[in-house]
């Protein structure tokens, strides 16, 4: 994913900014980072059509699955209709018929699962990168006032030393 990458872009600039010696603080290039984070803007979208695509695909397995299924039970019941004079035959057909019925329900409901675990996952990872990406920004505003509430704290005189 882009926007991880551009993240990680971001962390290493943020790691390599210039320490200010006892502060805590470092100084930081303001386009640098206003041109990493417009560019995390952009590749977001992309991320966001990728999750949609994992749904619309889950979607897609799911009605594929049960389309195999539903084709699956109609060659078993055109299996019984045709051998339903013969005793035997019919019980073996419709024991046959079942398993194959229980085995497609089976696995149209793994792959239900799996695709729906897939996408969860999906889902989830990109939660936690835009929470992640959230979170930077809530600090790097934070520090962006703490730094200019400084300034100001530092240019009014103090009234105790008069």
């Amino acid at each position: 994913m882009e926007i991880l990458e551009s993240i990680d872009i971001l962390e290493d600039t943020i790691e390599k900014g210039l320490n200010i010696p006892l502060a805590g603080k470092c100084m930081l290039d303001k386009d640098e980072l206003l041109d990493l984070i417009q560019d995390i803007r952009l590749k977001l979208p992309d991320d966001l059509k990728q999750a949609k695509w994992v749904k619309d695909e889950r979607q897609r397995i799911l009605v594929d699955a049960q389309k195999e299924a539903n084709e699956i039970i109609k060659s078993t019941e055109d299996k019984i209709i045709s051998m339903i004079n013969e005793n035997e035959i019919t019980k073996r057909a419709k024991e046959k018929a079942d398993e194959l019925i229980n085995a497609a329900n089976k696995r149209a409901k793994e792959i239900r699962q799996s695709t729906r675990q897939y996408a969860d996952d999906v889902l989830a990872d990109m939660e936690k990168i835009m929470e992640k990406t959230i979170q930077t920004l809530r600090d790097n505003r934070i520090s962006l006032h703490d730094k200019e509430q400084k300034k100001q704290d530092d240019a009014q005189p103090d009234l105790l030393d008069e």
